[in-house]
């Protein structure tokens, strides 16, 4: 399946990737290489993951970063043969995004 990011996902891919690489001098490209693993996975088979519902009752699958403790929201479009990332969220925050 195509994997596609939306301008948010993208944003806060790109934010995350930022931060990493001047905050953890030791392993800079840690983020980028795992968010690469986890998009490879999920064009690949997107049934993995757990089914996320927001407070609004939209459903999403989500994936964890184990080693950068972030999720990979996104949901998959059968019909148009796509994966949509939603957002890259970190798991500490205790809470979901805004979906």
């Amino acid at each position: 399946m195509k994997l596609l990011f939306t301008p948010e996902a993208e944003h806060q891919a790109s934010e995350m990737d930022a931060w990493w690489r001047e905050h953890r001098p030791g392993a800079r490209d840690l983020f980028a290489r795992e968010l690469a693993q986890v998009g490879d996975l999920i064009a690949v088979n997107p049934n993995v993951g757990v089914t996320y519902t927001t407070s609004s009752g939209r459903t999403a699958k989500r994936v964890l970063m184990p080693k950068t403790r972030n999720h990979v929201y996104f949901e998959v479009d059968e019909d148009q043969g796509r994966v949509v990332v939603l957002a890259v969220w970190g798991a500490p925050r205790g809470r979901g995004p805004a979906l």
